[in-house]
């Protein structure tokens, strides 16, 4: 039995929406029992934004994540807010392009990637959520990324259709530099 239960936060517009509707995508997908909650301030871009992602093989109890087993925050007041939230064992990705302060616990998993810094290098900072979900995928793959890329269109729609190849590279982005600042590199 597993149950993965994930939070994703940051500021409205940075794509946190995005990023745990493509996992709930992907987990239904393969056939995983999946919930996605968001929750968000009035504000559409600047206003906060979180997303509660449930996967599991067992049918979803309850929707809201108050306890994640994995967390990507995208901000210093999501990484605040949210980082002593993590389980013990837990997984936390962190934008340290926008992150000033550093997670201090030493019983999760904590994995430091510059996601708004290599989204500028790809053409545009709003992949950043992209990068953090691949650096989350490589770490604690959940789903599988074939999925993630299976389901990116419809998540996408045909207005953003084409960001597709950028998100993709952005994913791929995301896993390569997680696995380099776990290997030490």
């Amino acid at each position: 039995m597993y149950t993965h239960e994930i939070l994703i936060a940051g500021f409205g517009g940075q794509g946190v929406l995005t990023a745990g509707q493509l996992l709930a995508y992907a987990g239904n997908l393969e056939g995983q029992h999946v919930s996605w909650v968001p929750a968000y301030g009035p504000e559409q871009r600047g206003g906060t934004a979180n997303c509660s992602v449930v996967i599991s093989d067992q049918p979803v109890a309850c929707p809201l994540v108050s306890e994640p087993t994995a967390c990507i925050v995208l901000n210093q007041p999501s990484l605040e807010k949210f980082a002593p939230a993590v389980q013990p064992g837990g997984t936390l990705v962190v934008n340290t392009s926008l992150c000033t302060g550093r997670a201090t616990r030493t019983d999760i998993t904590v994995v430091p990637v510059a996601a708004t810094d290599l989204a500028v290098e790809l053409g545009n900072v709003r992949f950043a959520n992209m990068i953090a979900l691949g650096a989350l995928l490589a770490v604690v793959p959940m789903v599988k990324i074939e999925s993630i890329l299976e389901v990116l269109p419809k998540v996408m729609g045909e207005d953003k259709a084409r960001y597709i190849p950028v998100n993709r590279a952005a994913l791929s982005r995301g896993m390569e530099e997680a696995r380099r600042v776990l290997a030490g590199c």
